[in-house]
């Protein structure tokens, strides 16, 4: 599936179907996977409907589902550049430089 084709609403229902159907799949009820995650059952209810919900209780839900997996291939540590690496030559960064770098670059160019 292309996300990048969606909008940030049908990607936040396909999120929502994708977390119904592990509910489904585990025969886990609305209720059930609510008490397990610690919060209300509207919230998963909300949650499977692609509407609104925080970061920590997707988080929750995922966590209630045995799911988290699912984040190390969604946002795998891909550590320090080899440019990063060579910069650093041993040092531990303590802190950002507050150059930002503009996505969908690869110019290394800080704006």
């Amino acid at each position: 599936m292309n996300f990048y084709g969606m909008s940030d609403k049908a990607i936040l229902r396909e999120l929502g179907r994708r977390v119904k159907q592990r509910r489904l799949d585990k025969n886990l009820s609305q209720e059930s996977l609510a008490e397990m995650a610690g919060v209300n059952r509207m919230t998963v209810v909300n949650l499977e409907q692609g509407k609104t919900t925080t970061l920590l209780t997707f988080v929750q839900v995922l966590h209630a589902l045995g799911s988290l997996d699912g984040l190390q291939s969604f946002l795998p540590d891909l550590g320090p550049s080899p440019l990063q690496v060579a910069r650093m030559k041993g040092k531990k960064r303590l802190k950002a430089s507050g150059n930002i770098i503009k996505s969908g670059r690869d110019s290394g160019e800080a704006t």
